[in-house]
């Protein structure tokens, strides 16, 4: 799939303003790290929007959220251009995306002596499960769990705050952050297996007047994959973890 020439009917339908304003969620860290003494975040969705603006000759502005569903939630009042969500059906409403760029899982953490120790073992009934608010995660077990009980905090971190101090079962989440403060509280453990593949893509927000800027969005993202400028980002930022997602 090779890219549209860039012109000014492309760049405006990208950024309407005159500046690419890029949406960069700072509660997934397999996407994005704080920047250093408060600088531009880092990552790889920070890489693919610098990159994205750099072929389109526009300036770039990072507009840093510390949740998904904050992403989404300023899709309607015109924050910003370009996005890195999960896709899920419930923001395609909103939001057009791009095929995924990068797989991660979904699992649970849960204290060492939890009874809890397979996937499956999280849906019954008197579980209560620890969920960022509006993450993807969050979506996906809104529609999947039978008996279990989600509890919510603002953000994916204040999830596994809210599972520590208020003793739940579990804290659903992406895998990595959670294997990080199991490595790092002892006491905890994150369950084999995964509940859901989390598939991240590019998203803008759906317009008429931004629709002749989605195929070049999405031939972009498939560059970025085939190229392994997605890979190496993802070690560059010590994310190893996460998967490239196949081609479209």
């Amino acid at each position: 799939m090779s890219l549209p020439s860039v012109d000014g009917a492309l760049r405006q339908a990208f950024a309407p303003g005159g500046t690419l304003r890029a949406a960069i969620n700072l509660g997934n860290p397999v996407l994005a790290q704080p920047g250093p003494d408060g600088g531009r975040p880092r990552g790889v969705s920070v890489d693919l929007a610098v990159e994205l603006a750099r072929r389109l000759e526009l300036p770039l502005e990072t507009v840093t959220f510390d949740a998904a569903g904050k992403v989404f939630e300023a899709a309607p009042a015109g924050r910003w251009d370009i996005a890195f969500l999960a896709i899920d059906p419930v923001r395609a409403a909103e939001i057009d995306y791009t095929a995924p760029y990068v797989v991660i899982e979904g699992s649970y953490l849960v204290a060492d002596t939890s009874p809890i120790r397979a996937i499956a073992d999280a849906d019954r009934a008197g579980v209560r499960i620890a969920v960022g608010r509006g993450a993807a995660y969050d979506l996906y077990l809104t529609r999947a769990l039978q008996q279990a009980t989600l509890v919510r905090a603002e953000t994916s971190g204040g999830a596994i705050e809210l599972f520590v101090r208020d003793g739940l079962e579990a804290a659903a989440g992406v895998r990595q952050p959670l294997e990080r403060y199991a490595a790092a509280h002892p006491g905890y453990r994150v369950i084999d297996g995964r509940f859901t593949a989390i598939e991240q893509a590019m998203g803008m927000p759906k317009s008429a007047a931004r629709a002749a800027a989605l195929p070049f969005l999405r031939a972009y993202v498939e560059e970025m994959k085939a190229s392994g400028f997605v890979a190496q980002a993802l070690t560059a930022s010590g994310q190893d973890g996460a998967a490239v997602a196949p081609p479209a």
